[in-house]
């Protein structure tokens, strides 16, 4: 059986994918074993192999009683998607970012909750309290990430993951590592904030001029133009 047919390999990437893109946060109670037996349509040893797969990585705690939980540290521990071999480099992301992101202000402006800016919201937290350069990366793309999960359009959230395989290439981390500063974090949370305040605020136009200035700011600070 090839792992795109194998339940159990599905299952995996369908949760550690909910992981990396902030459906669950750290500390959040994962769904019941017979829930994500009835939602993925697999039977509960499947459920039961995968978590402990899941717990061996050390994404996930469980106890007996309570549930299972999504581990505290699951910003270090996520492993790196596969990237998709199709030669797209850092600069070209950025391009398509640019035309991209401000086009998904008016879905989030009319389709977005208060669940969602509420999601947004704690990448801001998380971002802001993360120690390292990894943990800001991983809250930094996971506000983006909840701004097209908010469009409630499923074909935005398919695009937008390919945007994620390419962030999660090497080159890109190299750059940005290099490129980032504790003043720059500092200027991107802010512009974050700018950002979410406009959408809460359901105000479309202000929303889309924040999130292309982010945008111009930070391919500056990784290409200097």
């Amino acid at each position: 059986m090839s792992s795109s047919n194998d339940p159990a390999f599905t299952l995996k990437e369908t949760l550690i994918g909910n992981l990396r893109n902030a459906h669950w946060r750290p500390g959040e109670k994962l769904p019941t074993e017979r829930q994500m037996s009835l939602s993925h349509g697999v039977g509960r040893s499947t459920v039961r192999r995968v978590l402990q797969q899941m717990k061996d990585l050390g994404l996930i705690t469980q106890t007996v009683g309570s549930g299972t939980y999504v581990a505290q540290d699951i910003a270090e521990k996520l492993p790196q998607p596969a990237a998709r071999e199709i030669g797209i480099s850092p600069a070209q992301l950025m391009e398509a970012r640019l035309i991209f992101e401000p086009g998904l202000i008016e879905l989030v402006v009319r389709n977005g909750t208060a669940s969602d800016f509420d999601d947004m919201e704690e990448c801001c937290r998380q971002a802001e309290a993360a120690e390292t350069l990894e943990q800001f990366e991983h809250w930094d793309g996971a506000f983006h990430q909840t701004i097209a999960n908010a469009t409630h359009n499923n074909f935005v959230i398919s695009v937008f993951d390919l945007i994620n395989d390419v962030r999660e290439r090497g080159e890109w981390g190299l750059l940005k590592k290099n490129s980032v500063t504790p003043e720059r974090r500092d200027t991107y949370q802010k512009e974050h904030r700018a950002l979410l305040a406009a959408l809460r605020n359901r105000d479309a136009e202000t929303a889309r001029e924040a999130v292309l200035s982010h945008l111009i700011n930070v391919r500056r600070n990784l290409f200097n133009y």
